[in-house]
């Protein structure tokens, strides 16, 4: 059974609405570790439009569970995780424009530059994991950089339009897993997953954890935080 990481970009999201101090993530993660969640996920940003750098610190010294870093790979965030040192960080593709990260990485095309930064964290005792879309090429690459993990970009499977494409889509992520797996990488997944199409995701062979938040948030908005994390918890297993 995958584990459960609660991302919580979209309480910040809100408190930075109106540039408060209202909701905290901080007060949301220690909900979300007594309600059950395995870890809490954040995504630093270059342009800080939700998570803070005061969370990210808070963060480290306040939750009991696992805290994995989202961010991109650039000298600013590696800096900034080598001094907070994460659980884990979890390198993800980031444009300023997108509302939200629209696909994974090119591992392929930027092998090389992302080794450096894979090594310079991994170096300094923090996992690195790459997220990346379901395709062979992408996770061979992403072997070849030394990092740990990979976390399969689950977008295209979450936006299927019929049961033809979903269909389509889990069978791609499941070859990717287990093309993962053959190669020394361990699996996570994460964007997009709902109460409606997660369980077969966490059904995949060697997936160790599901990175969830919108859906979450979304559904806490109705019946709180608390509840909403038991009912994926679940799910999930």
């Amino acid at each position: 059974m995958p584990t459960l990481g609660v991302n919580i970009d979209h309480i910040a999201t809100l408190r930075q609405a109106r540039r408060g101090k209202d909701p905290d993530p901080i007060a949301a993660a220690i909900i979300a570790e007594l309600a059950g969640a395995d870890g809490i996920t954040v995504h630093l940003r270059e342009d800080r439009r939700h998570i803070q750098e005061r969370d990210v610190r808070l963060l480290r010294q306040t939750i009991q569970s696992r805290l994995n870093l989202e961010m991109a790979a650039t000298p600013e965030m590696v800096a900034i995780a080598l001094d907070v040192k994460p659980d884990y960080i979890t390198l993800v593709p980031e444009r300023r424009e997108e509302i939200t990260t629209e696909g994974g990485l090119n591992v392929k095309a930027q092998g090389d530059r992302l080794s450096k930064f894979v090594n310079q964290l991994q170096g300094a005792g923090i996992p690195v994991s790459l997220f990346v879309d379901p395709e062979a090429v992408q996770i061979q690459a992403c072997a070849k950089t030394g990092a740990k993990f990979i976390e399969l970009h689950t977008g295209t499977y979450a936006n299927a339009k019929n049961e033809v494409e979903l269909k389509l889509e889990l069978e791609k992520l499941t070859t990717s897993g287990a093309l993962a797996i053959e190669l020394g990488l361990r699996l996570n997944s994460g964007h997009g997953l709902t109460y409606r199409n997660t369980r077969a995701i966490a059904q995949i062979e060697g997936m160790e954890e599901l990175n969830i938040g919108h859906s979450i948030i979304s559904r806490a908005v109705l019946v709180g935080l608390d509840q909403a994390i038991r009912e994926m918890k679940a799910l999930i297993s």
